[in-house]
């Protein structure tokens, strides 16, 4: 029986199996389309979590249908407010999470194929690469084609597997990776953009079966498509697989 269907007229529909974590910072015009393409099969439900903002971006989440959203007051960084999304998930129970960015640069009917692809292959992580065949790149990309490969190519090394779009913020995982005793995702360094590459060094390097799938990333010139800052939030990406390869973080 599909996943949040009805059988019967007084049967329950069934819970919804992931949770979709949003991180979200002054995004009103943006979240709300994010959510409006949410897959609508039962199986995903939205958290946002608005670290904060201050242009309603979470009363738009709410009236575009999120499930939950957590109000930071005051801005926490995104990792912060991914390990929130997580965390609530967690409490709910739900066993995969995924991460979708709130400026609608992925493409959120993607996370069906995904999630069939996750569970088709029996993986515990899959993460979204347009850099693999069927993958794509809309609108202007500019310098961040070059730093993405090259980062993907040093993160590869360190990590002794290969991976194509290590940057990409489209991934699917498997909530007991979270659980792992030797995945901490409290450590105080975990608050930005050092949040999600850690978490997948950890999952390659703990043996958990890692899969790419082709996604979309698209940019939108003219309302702003970034919130990175130069050469030390570049570092934020790199030092997680840096620091745990060499052993002084763990």
């Amino acid at each position: 029986m599909p996943t949040g269907t009805i059988a019967g007229d007084d049967a329950p529909a069934l819970e919804p199996i992931v949770a979709v974590v949003i991180p979200a910072l002054n995004e009103t015009g943006k979240i709300g389309r994010v959510l409006d393409k949410l897959p609508r099969d039962g199986r995903f439900e939205a958290i946002v979590v608005d670290d904060g903002s201050t242009d309603g971006t979470g009363d738009e989440a709410r009236a575009h249908g999120a499930t939950v959203v957590i109000r930071h007051e005051q801005r926490g960084g995104v990792g912060a407010a991914i390990r929130d999304g997580w965390k609530e998930a967690m409490r709910r129970e739900r066993p995969y999470v995924a991460l979708l960015a709130g400026d609608d640069q992925h493409e959120p009917s993607e996370l069906g194929p995904a999630l069939d692809t996750l569970l088709a292959e029996g993986a515990d992580y899959v993460q979204g690469s347009r850099w693999m065949r069927g993958g794509k790149v809309e609108g202007p990309i500019g310098h961040r084609s070059l730093g993405t490969r090259l980062y993907s190519i040093v993160f590869s090394v360190l990590v002794v597997r290969r991976v194509t779009d290590a940057t990409n913020g489209f991934r699917i995982l498997k909530t007991d990776i979270l659980r792992d005793r030797s995945v901490n995702i409290d450590q105080d360094w975990l608050t930005s953009y050092d949040l999600e590459p850690y978490v997948l060094y950890k999952a390659i390097r703990r043996g958990y079966r890692v899969v790419e799938v082709p996604c979309t990333v698209r940019y939108h010139a003219k309302e702003g498509y970034t919130k990175m800052r130069g050469l030390r939030d570049w570092w934020r990406l790199f030092r997680p697989a840096i620091l745990l390869r060499t052993g002084v973080k763990r």
